[in-house]
Parts: C-alpha cells; sequence; structure tokens
C-alpha cells in the first residue's frame, strides 16, 4: 500500500515522458520519476483532482495552456542577474565591439535570449548593451520562452533584491529602482531597459516567428532537459538564424561536442559558427 496522496502508476510516468517530449522536447528519465510526482501533485491538489489519470485526461482536454504549466512544473525556473558573467564579460569586451564593425552600415544589434525565464539574463543582456552600444544605434533583445507566466515576470521587472546579488552597486544605481513601502526590499528596472527587450512566447519545437538574423544566442540551461538528436536539431536551426561568426552561449553544464559541427568553441560554453 503506497502512502502517497495520489496514485501514480508507471503508465502514468510513461504517459508523462511521452507527453513532455512530443510537446517541449524534454526527455525524462527514470531519476526524475518523484520529482515529477512531488511537483505535479501540487497542481493536482489545486485543481481539485485525484489521480494522476484523471489530470493527464485535463491536460490532453485542456491543450497547450495546461501542457505549459504542466512543463513549468516539472523544469525549473530559478536565475540571477549576470549568472556566468564571464559570458556578459566576452559579450562587451568581444562581441559587441565586433558588431559595432561589422554592422556599421545597418547600426542594428539584435541577440536572443531563447529561455529567458523571469528575465534576468535578459536584463543583464540589455544592461551590457546599454553600456557598450553607442547612441543613435538600433541595439535589441528579444526575450522568449515556453512558460507564459515567467514571461509576464519578466516583462514587470519586479524582483527580490536577493536576485540581484550578480550586480554591482554602481549597476544597481544606474538600472534599477528601489522599492519601498509595500515593495520594500525589491527592485524595478528602469523603463529605458524595458525599452530595448521585446518578450514573448515562444515554444522552441515548434516554428519560430522571427523573420531576420539575429547576431547572438543566448540559450542557457536550456537544452540540459533535452535528448541528444533534439539538441541537434535545435542547435542546426540556430546555426541557420545566425549569420557567419555568429555568437551562441550556452549554460556551463551544456555542450556542442559530437552534438553539432557547425560552431568552434572559443571560449567556456561560447561558441562562434562556422563560415
Amino acid at each position: 500500500m503506497s502512502d502517497r496522496e495520489f496514485e501514480f502508476t508507471s503508465d502514468d510516468f510513461a504517459r508523462i515522458k511521452k507527453m513532455v517530449y512530443e510537446f517541449a522536447g524534454i526527455d525524462l528519465n527514470e531519476s526524475k520519476k518523484n520529482l515529477v510526482y512531488n511537483r505535479l501533485s501540487k497542481r493536482i491538489r489545486i485543481l481539485g483532482l485525484n489521480t494522476f489519470k484523471a489530470y493527464l485526461n485535463y491536460v490532453e482536454e485542456q491543450g497547450e495552456a495546461e501542457f505549459v504549466n504542466l512543463i513549468n512544473a516539472i523544469t525549473t525556473n530559478l536565475t540571477f542577474f549576470f549568472r556566468e558573467n564571464h559570458h556578459f564579460d566576452y559579450l562587451a569586451n568581444q562581441v559587441i565591439p565586433m558588431l559595432l564593425s561589422a554592422n556599421q552600415s545597418s547600426k542594428k544589434i539584435r541577440i536572443w535570449s531563447a529561455g529567458c525565464s523571469t528575465g534576468e539574463e535578459p536584463y543583464s543582456i540589455a544592461i551590457t548593451l546599454k553600456e557598450t552600444v553607442p547612441a543613435g544605434w538600433d541595439a535589441k533583445v528579444i526575450a522568449t520562452d515556453l512558460d507564459t507566466n515567467v514571461v509576464d515576470t519578466a516583462r514587470t521587472g519586479i524582483y527580490p533584491l536577493e536576485r540581484l546579488k550578480g550586480v554591482s552597486e554602481e549597476r544597481k544605481k544606474r538600472w534599477f529602482l528601489k522599492g519601498g513601502g509595500a515593495q520594500s526590499g525589491f527592485a524595478k528596472v528602469k523603463p529605458e531597459l524595458q525599452s530595448i527587450i521585446d518578450f514573448g512566447q515562444i515554444n522552441l519545437m515548434n516554428e519560430w516567428p522571427l523573420r531576420e538574423q539575429v547576431d547572438v544566442i543566448f540559450c542557457r540551461n536550456v537544452v540540459i532537459y533535452f535528448d541528444k538528436p533534439t539538441q541537434a536539431k535545435l542547435f542546426d536551426r540556430y546555426a541557420n538564424l545566425l549569420p557567419s561568426h555568429g555568437h551562441l552561449f550556452i549554460g556551463h553544464s551544456e555542450s556542442l561536442y559530437k552534438v553539432c559541427d557547425r560552431f568552434e568553441l572559443i571560449g567556456q560554453t561560447i561558441y562562434r559558427k562556422l563560415h
């Protein structure tokens, strides 16, 4: 007799595995079984259902909206500003000077934060752009995620102060407004940063609405959830969207080794497209 609150069978787990792989490319292995039970139990409780089977039937009836809730429950969105700071140093000191030279005629720079989560990454990119790109340039960040809830949080731009642990005092003063009263303990990003970021929802497994090439892609701590064939397909699509010698930044535990041969490694989890 299980002491679990909800019945959770091997068939239920197999069904979840198939669902999340088909919808979001995420490959769940057996070691994630308890995590899936614990995370989804909360959702089942909220909905007033009593079995995983009933919940999975509900997911199939509701379609994409509930799929996104399911995916969000089993993945982790915790992040902070200037996480893996060497990426932003490299962007400021190497990539942007190169783009200022290469894109002189268009005076345009586009950076895609693919898997932007709650927004700390795209705002860190926006700060880097504001500090390094001269006035008169059209420099913007495209920030997307599968989960509309985290995109809404990102768009609002209000964060607990502990999320700013990677931000220098100088930058805090320059780019954030400190909350008072009911907002004490929080900070809001300044509107001039929000104005250069376009937030939206994208499922990386589907067609992308991006019509033009981008100069740089940040896709960090996203493909850890994908199997190798899905990673290979995704990195190939990224290569198609980048110009010759465009840059790709990935997470500290990720690698393109034996996954995609269209990039060269030029720094710590920093890649440049070949040709």
